[in-house]
């Protein structure tokens, strides 16, 4: 059986929240103060460990609205799934059945009655039954273990009879393996003592207290093991790693050990029907790439002969952690102005290839998207500094108001929006795309004849399509003789124009919602800035960093154009667009660009960016 719902009310940051679990490895993800931590504590109501109390909650644990005082009880109700025969006889009374017909376990935990002191009382109850109070018998059968942040592995691994490391070896130890034990401590113990060194200890120590105590009050005295028997024995087991005491091991090492511990202690104890591991941020005390193989690990531990599967509950505030981790697996929490709410990236229905796609694209620094408050995403590394930039002169610094700049690297922000918007994570986004308008142009050509110079333009529109998803050119009808070809043909729009957008800009727009909005301009992004007057001297400027010489001959050629439409187009093309030669590195001048618009007071933002800007800090006090 497996945890499928946890319904948490009225408990901290959570006025009301259902998270929904697989079986194997559930990812926790969301930004600071989202309610992580309040998740965690909610599955130690039911799930506790041996040595481990429950939670004791108090009326600061209640949920505080934003307006009023806080009020009411705090209540969790736990679902549990995939029950056997066996399972569903030692849950009985907790039993209800599904839409499938298939029973599951409904347990409640209720903090109420608080008395003077502010602390409350809890009661755990089965399925409908508030009457029916949970038993030992079935909490005995919930089996639980909580690894805490910043945990101390070498003290849980140190010697002791309630250590992980003694209650595995009890578990893994029939009655004839401790006989065993017994005997072959009993033999060395036996054999030790008539070692001559340990008889002459022990007659030294004798005679001296023998004499210092008399022979009334003199105690019989022994030398040999401290550890005769099974029992004593498993208190006093201890690991070492490269030959190394545990203390003298690394923290991320030990964290690691530690935990393989403890899943063996779990996954070996197959008399509970549940087992569960609850770890706050595993990510403590690992570098990125042993992040990634606890991952790996964890995604798919197997199970041994005579185990019993593992469920396990991580939260994690590492990218790493994130952008390494199956969408299937993640349990998002966001806040916005409705709240703390859940999202799982498993429910979203995406186009085909697209879920794959996007897993392949979620690096370290994309997988951020999960941590954030509000997103602006754009199409490369260039518009991220410039973008950036010019919030900034909108005196809008977006790290203060806790904005993620994500770059797509292309045009794949199809593979990024089903996450967002109203039926996922309910953040303001801002997708900012070129709106590279074209216009179509019909050439006759022969048939069977494949003109040289069309040959670029075939493969460039071949990418583009396979990029975007586009549909592919029709040809259009045409008679025996000839057939005729549509061509894109790229257009240069003035201040006010409308331009016919390509497929891809479409496309995202017909993906708008409340949370989710897209803002282009009229071609790109260094176009659309190059239409406003004030901003070609910097621009300019800034292009003599790389390029001294190109930018003084651009500079005559933009002066001599006739108009604002003309002049942009020069400036552009001479840049990005220019024949037989190599185009302008954009992230190298996006890097002066943004320089420059730091020092220049007259540089504009166009209409656009300040939109996109202005919407996903909407609604912000700045700090």
């Amino acid at each position: 059986m497996y945890l499928a719902e946890l319904t948490i009310k009225n408990f901290r940051k959570l006025r009301e929240a259902t998270l929904k679990f697989q079986p194997g490895l559930n990812v926790l993800v969301g930004p600071n103060n989202a309610g992580k931590s309040a998740v965690i504590d909610a599955l130690r109501t039911l799930l506790a460990g041996h040595e481990e109390t429950y939670p004791r909650l108090d009326g600061s644990d209640r949920h505080r609205p934003h307006e009023g005082d806080p009020t009411g009880d705090i209540s969790f109700h736990f679902v549990f799934r995939d029950l056997s025969l066996e399972d569903e006889a030692d849950f009985i009374a907790a039993l209800k059945p599904n839409g499938d017909k298939n029973m599951e376990a409904h347990i409640h935990v209720q903090y109420t009655d608080m008395d003077k002191t502010g602390r409350f009382k809890v009661r755990r109850w089965c399925g409908d039954h508030p009457e029916v109070s949970l038993t030992s018998d079935m909490m005995e059968n919930l089996r639980g273990v909580y690894l805490q942040p910043l945990r101390d592995a070498a003290q849980g691994l140190r010697p002791n009879r309630n250590s992980q490391l003694a209650r595995l070896l009890h578990l893994l130890t029939d009655d004839a393996g401790r006989d065993t034990i017994n005997t072959a401590l009993k033999q060395l113990d036996d054999t030790l003592k008539q070692d001559k060194s340990i008889q002459s200890t022990h007659k030294a120590i004798s005679t001296r207290h023998d004499s210092m105590m008399g022979a009334q009050l003199a105690q019989e005295l022994a030398v040999g093991l401290s550890v005769t028997d099974f029992q004593r024995l498993s208190s006093r087991l201890t690991l070492t790693a490269e030959a190394m005491e545990i203390e003298k091991n690394g923290l991320g090492f030990n964290n690691l050990i530690f935990m393989a511990v403890v899943l063996s202690e779990l996954a070996k104890n197959t008399d509970s029907a549940f087992r569960g591991l609850i770890i706050e941020e595993p990510e403590a005390h690992l570098h990125p790439q042993l992040q990634r193989v606890l991952l790996q690990y964890l995604a798919g531990i197997p199970t041994g002969e005579g185990e019993k599967p593992v469920q396990l509950f991580v939260t994690s505030h590492s990218p790493n952690f994130a952008s390494n981790s199956k969408l299937d697996s993640l349990v998002c929490l966001i806040e916005n102005e409705a709240g703390v709410e859940t999202f799982f990236p498993r429910d979203i229905k995406f186009e085909k290839g697209k879920r794959e796609k996007l897993e392949r694209y979620l690096d370290v620094t994309r997988a951020e998207l999960f941590f954030a408050r509000r997103v602006i995403f754009v199409e490369g590394a260039a518009e991220l500094m410039l973008i950036d930039a010019l919030a900034k002169k909108m005196n809008f610094d977006l790290r203060e108001y806790g904005v993620s700049l994500i770059s797509v690297e292309g045009l794949n922000f199809d593979s990024f929006l089903p996450l967002f918007g109203e039926h996922g994570l309910r953040i303001p986004v801002a997708v900012v795309t070129d709106a590279d308008p074209f216009e179509e142009e019909v050439e006759a050509v022969a048939e069977g004849e494949q003109p040289e110079e069309d040959i670029d333009d075939l493969l460039a529109e071949a990418a583009y399509q396979e990029e975007t998803d586009a549909p592919d050119n029709e040809e259009l009808a045409g008679n025996a003789e000839k057939k005729k070809k549509v061509k894109r043909k790229e257009v240069y729009p003035a201040l006010g124009d409308q331009v016919r957008l390509s497929a891809n800009t479409i496309k995202m727009k017909n993906l708008e919602d409340d949370f989710v909005k897209v803002f282009h301009g009229l071609k790109t992004l260094e176009y659309d800035l190059a239409l406003i007057e004030a901003n070609r001297d910097p621009m300019l400027t800034a292009l003599a960093d790389p390029h001294p010489k190109i930018s003084k001959a651009l500079r005559k050629i933009v002066d001599t154009q006739p108009d604002n439409t003309a002049k942009t187009k020069a400036l552009f093309c001479g840049m990005f667009e220019r024949k037989g030669n190599g185009n302008i590195q954009k992230g190298r001048f996006a890097q002066a660009l943004a320089e420059q618009i730091s020092k220049e007071n007259g540089f504009e933002v166009p209409e656009y960016l300040k939109k996109a800007i202005q919407h996903v800090c909407q609604g912000v006090v700045k700090p």
